[in-house]
């Protein structure tokens, strides 16, 4: 026998299936509502009217080509109800996005990054950025449901703190305590690569039935891993392994993290650099390489020239033999290849193969299916978006108002 409090938690949970199914999908009708949901329909009349009080979806009829017959009943989101913030923190430029409740973008500006002196002075460079960022489209504090945040590096399990990132190294950032109490949003950070990986699982879902788990991997400066996996009990879990900083061999030479021989001091663009001019391993990464300078390394590496080449096999097998590593600890799985290192793939590609050939697995498997996504960027917002827009949801469902 349900008990109130579980009874009042399914009521909520049915809530956010509706709210998610109609953020997703955009307008729908009472049966493609059920269709989505799984819910039956005196639930979904129940939830629509409370929701449609709140003032969190409308409801709009719709006439049918020709204009016969009665018109559709339909249900969308109230896109004004709230907003949400986007921040993305690169190793050159930090980009600032708006968003509606709708998942529509509004605007977005970027500022270069630049040596800001440690995370307290960047910490007040962000609140300045988003203050702007609301006076752009004049928007007060209290529309903002939530403030989601991304970087490259280690993300600390609360979801708030930045252990260490390539552009603060071990300084960490704890951005609760950055943005309270100034800010009532939700506040959310993510590992970059997660957020590709889970744009890509919502994709990947919407295309096919039986979605099991993907890996994507980002090619760059960094090294990330995002994967994507249906767990037992349906609900999609999504991690970001600290997979640049795996150990590759101690030949790879001096990471940007300290070590020796992780992954990323072979493929990340400072290592494939460093290798193709012959520059001795110990030596201290550069903080970063512009795409113009890799973009003459892939020429030269094109035009036959032998180190530059070899600096993108090399790169390859790392990337190789560290997705081979991660297969054997999960399972078979696509893998998807993205960030600005996909220009280069042409030349990361035998390296690539050769390294994941070395795993037992692939030899009596096969090569997992590899696909490339130029878009990376595209993604990262899709996974914001979505992460913060479900929270929202679940606050909506709990609270009964945005």
């Amino acid at each position: 026998m349900l008990t109130k409090s579980s009874t009042e938690l399914v009521r909520q949970q049915n809530s956010a299936l509706v709210l998610a199914a109609l953020r997703r999908k955009g307008s729908l009708s009472h049966t493609e509502i059920a269709a989505q949901t799984g819910l039956a329909s005196a639930t979904i009349s129940v939830i629509t009217a409370e929701l449609e009080r709140a003032g969190i979806i409308a409801k709009i009829e719709r006439h049918v080509q020709g204009g016969r017959g009665r018109p559709r009943v339909l249900f969308e989101p109230r896109r004004d109800c709230g907003h949400v913030i986007v921040v993305r923190i690169s190793s050159d430029v930090v980009q600032y996005s708006l968003a509606d409740y709708g998942g529509i973008l509004l605007d977005r500006f970027e500022e270069v990054r630049g040596d800001l002196g440690g995370t307290a002075a960047f910490g007040e460079v962000l609140a300045a950025a988003l203050e702007r960022l609301l006076l752009r489209s004049n928007i007060s504090k209290d529309e903002v449901l939530a403030i989601s945040i991304s970087s490259k590096g280690l993300v600390a399990a609360d979801g708030a703190r930045l252990i260490w990132s390539p552009v603060f190294g071990g300084e960490q950032l704890d951005f609760v305590k950055l943005l309270r109490p100034d800010w009532r949003a939700r506040i959310m950070l993510s590992n970059e690569s997660l957020l590709v990986a889970h744009a890509l699982a919502v994709k990947e879902e919407e295309k096919q039935v039986g979605f099991r788990a993907l890996a994507a991997v980002s090619l760059g400066h960094s090294i990330g891993l995002g994967l994507s996996r249906r767990g037992s009990s349906g609900e999609l879990d999504v991690s970001a392994p600290n997979f640049g900083h795996m150990l590759h061999q101690d030949a790879a030479g001096l990471c940007r993290c300290g070590s020796f021989g992780c992954v990323e001091a072979a493929a990340g663009f400072y290592g494939i650099l460093r290798t193709a001019f012959e520059v001795p391993s110990n030596t201290i990464p550069a903080k970063f390489v512009p795409l113009s300078e890799m973009d003459k390394i892939a020429a030269r590496a094109r035009q036959g020239h032998r180190m530059a080449a070899y600096a993108f096999r090399q790169a390859g097998v790392a990337l190789g033999n560290g997705i081979s590593r991660m297969l054997s600890l999960y399972e078979p799985m696509p893998i998807f290849v993205t960030g600005p290192g996909t220009r280069y793939f042409d030349l990361l590609q035998k390296g690539l193969e050769e390294g994941m050939a070395h795993s037992l697995q692939v030899r009596l498997e096969g090569m997992p299916q590899i696909s490339v996504v130029i878009d990376e960027q595209r993604l990262v917002l899709d996974g914001h978006l979505d992460r913060a827009l479900g929270a929202i949801d679940g606050d909506i469902a709990a609270s009964g108002h945005p």
